[in-house]
């Protein structure tokens, strides 16, 4: 509901109504989040922070707004399309750096369907959630499309890039 807040008041007068903050002093606590907005199981907008930088609560508002409005691959979200709007809020604990000496072992060490990975090879980063795995189930799949939304080719496993994982736990409002 806060992220659903956020969004709204874009369209309104622009402040979120945090009173109930004190409810929560987990949200007042450091936290890294991604928004992910969806339209008839469509990706509509999906924005977040792999480091935690800011309070969970504005990290949330911050991203919830972003995913809406400034995610470059889709058009504002318009006040019309909120209502039809679900939004999944993911909340990631810190990324662990994974040693691996080759792509077999690194398969051997990821948790399909639990972990969310960063691959980074120089100046070049990607992420993929874990809830990525549902669609690009095989690993071979699944890395050969982190590496090319990285600007890689889909063989970079072969450069040994970095690789970093999280988990996330859900919060899905419909």
């Amino acid at each position: 509901s806060l992220a659903r807040a956020a969004i709204k008041s874009s369209f309104l007068n622009g402040k979120v109504d945090t009173s109930f903050v004190e409810e929560y002093p987990e949200l007042q606590e450091e936290g890294a989040s991604f928004i992910t907005l969806t339209q008839d199981g469509k990706l509509r907008g999906c924005i977040g922070s792999i480091i935690a930088y800011r309070s969970l609560l504005e990290d949330i508002i911050h991203n919830a707004q972003a995913a809406a409005f400034k995610d470059p691959r889709f058009r504002p979200l318009s006040e019309e399309e909120l209502e039809k709007t679900k939004i999944e809020v993911s909340l990631l604990t810190p990324p662990q750096f994974l040693e691996y000496k080759d792509s077999a072992d690194l398969k051997s060490k990821i948790q399909v369907g639990i972990d969310g990975v960063i691959l980074k090879q120089e100046n070049y980063q990607a992420t993929f959630l874990p809830q990525v795995w549902e669609e690009l189930s095989e690993f071979e799949l699944f890395f050969s499309h982190l590496c090319q939304k990285a600007g890689l080719g889909a063989g970079c496993l072969e450069l040994h890039p970095e690789i970093y994982t999280y988990q996330v736990e859900k919060v899905k409002e419909s």
